[in-house]
């Protein structure tokens, strides 16, 4: 039960084509989970910018796996997620389970998927066929 693929199929549910992607900068910029949601799937996925990139991937080390939830990133994440609705994203993927304790979808320009919620709910679902 991959992780993407679970991700990929709650997408496409909901019809979303065009999705932004935030983690850690391997998430964002290595194709094991990029790759695999536009080959398998054919979902168009966007990243930030390089500096963005940097800097979601800082928070998630120096802050959030520490227990740090700061508001100024918090406000650099949501700022972030618009830029990527900008760029014509339906959606954001939250590639990485620290990153919902920092923004949830009430404070966002376009619906957030929680990875992990997505992934344990299609585990749930496969061990109860």
């Amino acid at each position: 039960l991959h992780i993407a693929d679970a991700t990929a199929r709650q997408l496409q549910a909901d019809g979303i084509q065009r999705v932004g992607l935030l983690g850690t900068r391997f998430t964002m910029e290595q194709d094991f989970y990029k790759g695999r949601l536009q080959d398998k799937f054919g979902l168009e996925v966007v990243v930030p910018g390089e500096a963005q990139r940097e800097r979601v991937h800082r928070i998630i080390y120096d802050e959030l796996c520490l227990g740090e939830i700061r508001d100024a990133s918090r406000a650099e994440y949501l700022a972030i997620i618009s830029a990527l609705a900008d760029a014509g994203a339906q959606a954001v993927i939250l590639g990485c389970t620290e990153i919902a304790l920092l923004v949830g979808e009430a404070e966002a320009a376009v619906p957030l998927y929680d990875t992990t919620a997505i992934h344990a709910e299609a585990a749930v679902t496969l061990a109860l066929a």
